[in-house]
């Protein structure tokens, strides 16, 4: 998160990202929202990393941890409250917003169901409304084979005869337990210690028979009619978590056998869930998503909806769970339907929930409507965060300190990158007219997103508003990083170049060093 300041400009950076070995959840987050995973399986995500001038911070090397490193305690207090920090943002977007989870019935027969529940239930303490629905295609399956029937399928639909309609009624009733189960988990010393969820099932879902398709009678197959959303909002409200099997009912009270896909779909839209998460055995889509795994064919973690579109229509119908497009037609359902953001995760990567939700980066692919990048001008409701960004280099002394009402009343001058609501990149422009020149103070990236290329993104956008406004260079103000400037084309001169009114201001004892680029 970034944050913007008003006077010099000097360039540092912190770098957090040690992740103690005591806190071993797998992470993987890094490039552009998405490519995600600047942090190595195993690690916490790298807290915080930023560059600072007297009011420029810019990346820096990360440092590595010495042989002599303090004790166990202080290394876990030195990351953790920084990265506990660097989530708070998130915290507070997501809560009182819905989110449907599908929970692929694979992911209950890899034994990910303990992990996965108490995720669900630190994001539910968190504030989040959570609906959750689980599929039981692998179970059913295990079934029908034991009483020596074939499971049939048809253009990626089951066929629900009257033996597999029994099979799936056992194996709902059999995975409600153990959800159920898993839920009520609260031993000490865990993270289900002290919660308390409420896991509600019910009849929630009117369904219809698929009927026959190109000559294939489905049987007792079915699909959404109708979604009670007004019964499982009360749920909702009451802080409870609707667990929904996929089963559905006619209004003769014949029942339906349902995709676990369509019914979270259906529900995400009923309800307008703010997100659509299905848990899966893919990884997400890759950049190429018919080839294979590769280093450069990494996931693609941000696919907006007009590309996901144009994908479906290249790639072959999808007829298996682990083709490329079958649960990213659904997705592309909900978001086209209304639900803001749909998320295909891996149920092999343990926390992969909490990697989604609240890293910067996640760990699978998103669907939205829109990208979610945004460079642009800043504004009032972007104070607080450039108070967070600027907020440890004011107190470790990288940066000059300045008060909310500078930030407030130079706000205007001031250039952020938005991502998902959180800023991750600032500068601000300081006219000196009478010179022709101008100051560039507070440019800021994120470690999360450093190396994307976002501090030249802002450089650039700060170099058009000075030309807008006529001028005919920009200067920096530095201590630590001027080798970054120099690269992009400023060149350094002496002190007394400063114009007279940013001369009066400029700190001697400092000694930061002026950087100036000419604008063609």
């Amino acid at each position: 998160m970034m944050h913007k300041a008003a006077k010099a400009s000097a360039v540092a950076v912190a770098v957090f990202n040690q992740a103690p070995p005591v806190m071993a959840r797998p992470t993987s987050a890094g490039q552009a929202r998405r490519e995600k995973g600047s942090n190595g399986p195993g690690g916490i995500p790298p807290a915080f990393a930023t560059l600072a001038t007297d009011q420029t911070a810019l990346p820096h090397p990360t440092r590595t941890q010495p042989a002599d490193c303090p004790p166990m305690t202080s290394v876990f207090n030195f990351t953790f409250v920084p990265w506990f920090r660097s989530v708070a943002p998130y915290i507070h977007k997501f809560r009182n917003q819905t989110f449907v989870v599908g929970m692929a019935g694979e992911a209950i027969a890899a034994g990910k169901l303990a992990h996965i529940a108490q995720d669900l239930a630190m994001i539910q303490a968190m504030g989040v409304k959570i609906v959750l629905v689980h599929g039981f295609r692998p179970q059913v399956n295990e079934q029908l084979l034991a009483k020596g029937h074939v499971p049939k399928y048809s253009h990626g639909i089951r066929i629900t005869d009257e033996v597999a309609l029994d099979c799936a009624q056992e194996a709902a009733g059999q995975l409600r337990y153990e959800i159920e189960a898993a839920f009520s988990q609260g031993l000490p010393n865990t993270p289900m210690a002290d919660s308390t969820v409420r896991v509600i099932s019910g009849n929630f879902l009117t369904a219809r028979p698929v009927g026959i398709v190109d000559g294939v009678d489905f049987q007792h197959s079915g699909v959404v009619r109708k979604v009670d959303t007004a019964g499982i909002s009360k749920l909702l409200d009451m802080g409870a978590m609707p667990l929904l099997s996929p089963f559905g009912f006619s209004p003769t009270g014949e029942a339906f056998n349902l995709a676990m896909e369509e019914v979270a779909t259906s529900v995400a839209v009923a309800l307008q869930a703010d997100k659509l998460i299905f848990l899966t055995e893919l990884p997400g889509i890759r950049t190429r998503a018919l080839e294979a795994e590769s280093d450069d064919n990494p996931i693609d973690t941000e696919l907006p909806l007009a590309a996901a579109e144009e994908l479906l229509a290249e790639i072959p119908p999808a007829k298996l769970p682990t083709d490329a497009g079958f649960y990213l037609q659904h997705c592309v359902k909900a978001c086209k339907e209304g639900v803001e953001r749909s998320h295909i995760i891996p149920f092999a990567v343990d926390g992969a929930i909490l990697l989604e939700v609240y890293v910067h980066d996640g760990i699978g692919t998103m669907v939205v409507d829109e990208k979610l990048e945004e460079l642009r001008e800043a504004g009032e409701d972007d104070v607080g965060g450039i108070l967070q960004l600027i907020a440890p280099f004011e107190e470790d002394g990288t940066l000059v300190k300045r008060s909310r009402t500078e930030i407030e009343r130079d706000i205007g001058n001031y250039t952020v990158i938005e991502h998902d609501g959180v800023i991750f990149a600032c500068a601000a422009l300081y006219p000196y007219p009478e010179a022709r020149s101008a100051e560039m103070a507070a440019l800021t990236v994120s470690p999360d997103v450093q190396g994307q290329g976002d501090g030249e993104r802002v450089l650039k956008r700060i170099e058009q508003r000075a030309r807008a406004a006529g001028l005919d260079s920009i200067f920096v103000l530095s201590t630590r990083t001027s080798h970054w400037f120099i690269k992009r084309g400023f060149v350094q001169v002496d002190a007394d170049w400063l114009p007279e009114a940013r001369k009066r201001k400029y700190n001697w004892d400092r000694k930061s060093l002026v950087l100036v680029k000419k604008l063609g």
